[in-house]
């Protein structure tokens, strides 16, 4: 009996015990060469007892060991000790789906069909190998906390002991995902793991199982016989068909492999996520796969309403050269019905309207020269400097302009005055003064002279 503290193969340390299945139970344990946390898979005693067993558990997980997917768990070891065989695989930080289903219930159609691609292409990732599965449940599939999914705990060994166990937990909960096939003891096939995917999609989206029975037995044959429970009213038509699909009767029905489930998943994702951020509601109602397409428009032609913004400042174009451009007015009654009907009438108009109408707010510029207060009273104040300036050289030059034509030949007459002559022989002994005139004479131009002294 294990218990926390046990070593297997002398290296791997029990810690604790994290879930329990068909096949044996799942440890969280020490890998004490590496130091790194591990999980540790224990088979069941009696299952090493069936001829082999043993051998085929070893050559499938080294099969295991080849695949290189993040959804895939990684296996690092296998061995036995003390009569107990154990497979040591990557440790997955996260809660496994059951776990969070039971907690909420349901999960929301997006991301219902966000988990089912990752784990299809997980899948098909293992069907590439040549691995079936052949025990997909929400068990199995780990949700890490950043959203990504990892399958886990792959049904190896194919054993007929294991089909023969029915403690509670084990085929009951393999029974609830067994395809038509295994459960009529046909071999298992890649589309029995598309058919158990499509039940695990199919309870994420109504929070419970297609069928429910009072035995293992009981539920194996609804699979085989019965068809599942409609989906609630509110699942959306194109999630609705990829689920009916991958839970088809016939292996031929359904989706040919598991990369082409993961495919159509992640477009029904994304187009329900388109939906989501347009504000659109989802629900089963909303019509036919068309309704995608038709929403598809919705964003080209958001930004169509743009360009009829410009007819709205027609003002500015008659004041320039562009009052060619008011020829377009039209579509400024349109714009409010072209979103919806008439979207095929504005495609044509706006190739013309960014081009005309793209500059008109580029006209306002001629705004900046405008001055400071401060420059003008500078340039009023250099301007009074000047003029005052000006009328003293004016008033200068014309004073000296009178003061010369008042002694210039023309005026008549210049009379000079000698300084004073002392008088021998004169009446005055005194200084007497001598007068000389210029006259210009009209008549030819000449010049009279004449000179003298003054006397009393």
């Amino acid at each position: 009996m294990l218990s926390p503290g046990v070593q297997l193969g002398n290296r791997y340390r029990l810690d604790e015990r994290i879930a329990s299945g068909g096949m044996g139970d799942v440890w969280r344990g020490t890998d004490q060469v590496l130091g790194r946390t591990v999980a540790v898979k224990s088979l069941l005693p009696a299952l090493l007892d069936e001829p082999g067993f043993a051998e085929r558990f070893r050559g499938e997980a080294r099969t295991m060991a080849t695949i290189n997917h993040p959804g895939v768990v990684d296996v690092y070891d296998f061995g036995s000790d003390q009569q107990i065989a154990f497979l040591v695989m990557e440790y997955v930080e996260g809660d496994a789906l059951s776990a969070t289903l039971g907690r909420v219930g349901r999960l929301t159609p997006a991301r219902t069909m966000a988990l089912l691609a990752q784990a299809a292409d997980a899948l098909h990732a293992a069907h590439e190998k040549g691995i079936v599965h052949r025990d997909v449940k929400p068990g199995n599939l780990l949700v890490r906390p950043n959203g990504t999914l990892v399958l886990t705990d792959f049904g190896i060994a194919r054993s007929e002991l294991v089909g023969q166990l029915t403690a509670a937990g084990s085929v009951l909960g393999t029974a609830s995902y067994i395809s038509p096939e295994q459960a009529t003891g046909a071999v298992a096939t890649p589309a029995s793991d598309v058919y158990a995917l499509g039940v695990v999609a199919y309870q994420c989206l109504a929070g419970r199982r297609p069928f429910e029975g009072d035995n293992p037995l009981e539920i194996a044959m609804k699979h085989v016989r019965d068809n599942p429970r409609a989906l609630p009213a509110d699942i959306p038509p194109q999630v609705r068909a990829i689920v009916e699909r991958a839970m088809a009767k016939d292996p031929k029905a359904r989706w040919p492999s598991a990369a082409a489930l993961a495919s159509v998943a992640r477009q029904a994702k994304l187009v329900l996520s388109q939906q989501a951020r347009g504000g659109r509601p989802i629900s089963g109602v909303p019509a036919s796969p068309a309704a995608p397409a038709a929403r598809a428009q919705v964003p080209t032609a958001a930004p169509r309403p743009q360009p009829p913004r410009p007819p709205v400042t027609p003002a500015r174009p008659p004041v320039g050269p562009r009052p060619t451009m008011v020829a377009h007015p039209a579509p400024q009654a349109r714009p409010p019905v072209a979103p919806r009907g008439a979207a095929p009438v504005p495609q044509p108009r706006p190739p013309h309207n960014p081009l005309g109408y793209a500059r008109p707010p580029a006209a306002p510029p001629p705004a900046p020269p405008r001055r400071s207060r401060s420059g003008l009273w500078t340039t009023a104040i250099l301007v009074a400097v000047l003029v005052i300036l000006c009328s003293g050289v004016i008033s200068f030059w014309y004073r000296k302009y009178v003061a010369d034509a008042a002694g210039a030949p023309g005026s008549g007459s210049v009379s000079v005055t000698s300084g004073a002559v002392r008088a021998y022989g004169g009446d005055y002994p005194v200084r007497t003064s001598y007068r000389r005139e210029v006259r210009l004479q009209p008549a030819d131009g000449g010049m009279t002279t004449s000179e003298g002294r003054e006397t009393r």
